[in-house]
């Protein structure tokens, strides 16, 4: 019996993070409970404070009072005595003033969402194998594994701490079968365009696309073959043309024009073309270079790009015939 780790691995954390949810949900309620607790203790111990500041502030005012005033030395020491005890009373105000702002009223936090940051926490980039392996033998018994040849899946049971059970079905891979594959996006493009492009024009258009292979890498020639080999997709055949359909650098040879004469040709409607999807190369009939619309376009039109005259402006080339080089 053998079969792929890396699935087994996957789904093992999915369910791990899927039985600690609960256990984190009521954990993060117990955790916040406290904050507020702790916060208001906190505020209590400052308004005992000031309190006691108060009654020393009073104190000291009634004992200035009551003091002689011909006893200018006495009198001079309460005075002090009774500023300190006023500034103190200043200092515990402000110290209640910012811990009542420092935390506003505001609903309850809500904690439903905790199984998306259990799930970044398992998967963050500091988090070593090791610290992962730790929690799971910390929540783990032990994991039964066995293999239904009948419907091709691995079957894991879960003994957690405690005496609960939990059971898996896993899809077992088939031979070759990796993690790295193509994409469905980029093999429906390539189906769609290997009839009548060639592979380097395939690479280029899913290069356009931001498709990446199955590895993350940029597309060539030789990655789109081997997808078709793989795949068993039929290869692009330039003797299947037939000459019905044209690039655009295969109808601006046609007719004796620029790339950019064709594309405008294209923008303006006079000239159809296709595309088997965005981005991808334009495609030609052949039959449409030499319509009514597209002989007159190419007559009366200066095909070139948009470029506002300058008035006053000087050619950089004169010539001959207007007197030659100067």
């Amino acid at each position: 019996m053998s079969f792929g780790g890396s699935r087994i691995d996957a789904a093992i954390a999915k369910e791990l993070i899927r039985v600690v949810e609960p256990m984190a949900i009521e954990a993060a309620l117990q955790a916040e409970q406290m904050r507020m607790d702790t916060l208001n203790e906190q505020r209590r111990i400052i308004e005992l404070d000031l309190q006691q500041a108060q009654y020393e502030a009073t104190l000291a005012e009634r004992r200035y009072a009551a003091c002689d005033p011909d006893n200018r030395l006495i009198a001079a020491q309460l005075e002090r005595n009774w500023e300190a005890a006023l500034r103190r009373v200043q200092a515990c105000q402000a110290r209640l003033q910012t811990a009542r702002t420092s935390v506003p009223a505001r609903a309850a936090p809500d904690f439903t969402k905790l199984a998306e940051d259990l799930d970044a926490a398992w998967n963050a980039p500091g988090v070593t194998m090791r610290m992962r392996q730790q929690l799971v033998r910390a929540l783990i018994v032990d994991i039964v594994a066995a293999v239904d040849e009948t419907t091709r899946e691995v079957i894991l049971t879960i003994h957690w701490q405690g005496g609960q059970h939990s059971q898996l079905r896993i899809r077992k891979p088939k031979t070759g079968e990796h993690g790295c594959s193509t994409s469905d996006e980029a093999l429906a493009v390539i189906r769609s365009m290997v009839t009548r492009w060639s592979d380097q024009d395939i690479a280029a258009s899913l290069n356009r696309m931001g498709i990446r292979t199955g590895q993350g890498k940029t597309w060539t020639a030789h990655r789109v073959r081997s997808v078709r080999h793989v795949r068993d997709i039929h290869a692009y055949k330039s003797a299947e043309k037939e000459g019905e359909w044209l690039t655009m650098s295969e109808a601006a040879e046609v007719l004796g024009v620029t790339n950019h004469a064709i594309r405008r040709l294209i923008k303006d409607r006079i000239l159809p073309a296709e595309q088997v999807m965005p981005d991808a190369p334009w495609q030609i009939r052949a039959s449409d270079l030499h319509t009514e619309a597209v002989d007159a376009a190419l007559t009366t039109r200066k095909l070139r790009p948009c470029r506002s005259a300058i008035e006053g402006q000087l050619p950089m080339f004169i010539e001959d015939s207007e007197g030659g080089a100067q």
